[in-house]
């Protein structure tokens, strides 16, 4: 069949036809079952890319034959194969792969099953994150035994501040401000938070783990973290290392491309679905696609460059940074309301000298309040966005190799310029 009709036939009858049809949900479930036994089969698993399809097809099997005890016994079956793998693997000192091994073939069922029940979606993603899971464990379990005490600690205290905080706050609350009264959704501003501290913790993850391979990744991931402490340790490393001006130039780069693709995350993600702010997808990309282009073109990429970054995450830092939120959101409702956009464009520039993660928040809570338009929205964050370049730029004057100096100056005025077009652009 593969010789008449080619895979990419296959794959657009495939997506042609409808996914309420029965076999395109049997073909899809197997599919899936074949994808999580890839890595299993890759490491000379028990079980394969063959057994992993079986099982999923099985489940979707049972599944469409709605008898929840012929669907409960397969499952038991797979539980007992994964037993008798998990005991093989006992025998041979190996019990912790056995084991990943008969829980994966379990997801694998569970999958079958929800395809089968038109959760596609949901069975999709199951089967990536599983997928990934399998795939990073390395990546993983060097992560999980390189933890400091303190760094398990920030991780439970993020899971305790995402998980626990966020359900118990208010999802609108009115704030009085003088003979003002100001609406605003403690819930998203709390998120927003909590998706700014876990960008650091998780690209912080990336840093440690990858942190000796290059600088695109220190650069960039360490940009997504903490700008600043980008800055800092470049400034630091090319005080003592002159050599290094050049990879420390596209560094600060890659640490703006990064913190404008934060804000364009935050602005699009947190006006979703009613109405994204899609005006700010055209000048904040072009800020990330420039800052890009001129650090790919100003270093060699061969070149290693350890970031020394502290964890990003405390329970004081976090609630210090709410605290921070919270005041330029609320600051940035008042110059709004008194000052018209002009007051929130101040705002949006002052704030964003500190954080312009703040700013873009304050800009995007009023936006989706409705009480300013998209095109106001999108100038705040560009304004915030322009202010934390200049910062940038600004620390690095103090640094005493005028070559670095001028580089880090000039590249940021081009990236100022075209935020500035981009100004220009939705105005």
């Amino acid at each position: 069949m593969f010789e008449s009709t080619g895979v990419p036939g296959i794959v657009s009858v495939l997506a042609a036809a409808p996914l309420d049809s029965t076999v395109v949900r049997l073909v899809l479930a197997a599919a899936l079952g074949l994808f999580l036994g890839l890595e299993r089969e890759w490491s000379e698993k028990p079980a394969g890319i063959r057994t992993f399809s079986l099982v999923s097809l099985l489940g979707a099997v049972f599944s469409l034959l709605d008898e929840p005890v012929l669907l409960a016994l397969g499952g038991l079956l797979v539980i007992t194969q994964g037993v008798l793998i998990a005991v093989q693997g006992l025998r041979e000192a190996d019990a912790g792969l056995s084991l990943t091994t008969s829980v994966s073939m379990l997801v694998a069922y569970g999958v079958g099953a929800m395809i089968a029940r038109g959760l596609i979606l949901e069975g999709v993603a199951v089967a990536v994150i599983s997928s990934l899971l399998l795939v990073l464990k390395r990546e993983l379990h060097t992560l999980a035994w390189g933890l400091t005490r303190e760094e398990l600690r920030a991780a439970s205290e993020f899971a305790i501040l995402a998980f626990v905080v966020f359900p118990l706050l208010p999802a609108e609350s009115t704030v009085g401000v003088g003979s003002m009264t100001l609406t605003i959704e403690p819930r998203v501003v709390w998120l927003m938070v909590v998706t700014v501290a876990g960008i650091g913790l998780v690209n912080y993850a990336l840093v440690t783990v990858y942190g000796g391979r290059g600088l695109a990744i220190t650069g960039f991931f360490g940009g997504l973290a903490n700008s600043t402490a980008v800055v800092g340790t470049v400034l630091e490393r090319v005080r003592r290392q002159p050599e290094l001006a050049t990879y420390g130039v596209a560094a600060i780069l890659l640490a703006d491309a990064a913190m404008a693709l934060r804000n364009l995350a935050i602005a699009v993600v947190f006006t979703l679905p009613d109405q994204p702010l899609l005006e700010a997808v055209v000048p904040l990309g072009a800020v990330v696609v420039v800052a890009l282009a001129i650090a790919a073109a100003t270093a060699d990429w061969s070149a290693s460059f350890d970031l020394e970054l502290r964890s990003p995450f405390t329970m004081r830092s976090v609630l210090g940074f709410g605290a921070v939120f919270l005041f330029i959101v609320v600051a940035g409702a008042v110059a709004q309301a008194r000052f018209g956009a002009g007051g929130l464009y101040v705002a949006a520039f002052l704030s964003g000298m500190v954080s312009s993660g703040g700013a873009t928040t304050s800009a995007v809570v009023l936006y989706r309040a409705g009480t300013i338009d998209a095109s106001v929205a999108t100038t705040a964050v560009l304004l915030a966005t322009v202010a934390s370049i200049s910062v940038k730029a600004g620390l690095s004057l103090g640094l005493h190799h005028r070559g670095f100096r001028t580089k880090v100056a000039g590249w940021s005025v081009a990236l100022v310029v075209t935020s500035l077009l981009g100004i220009a652009l939705v105005g």
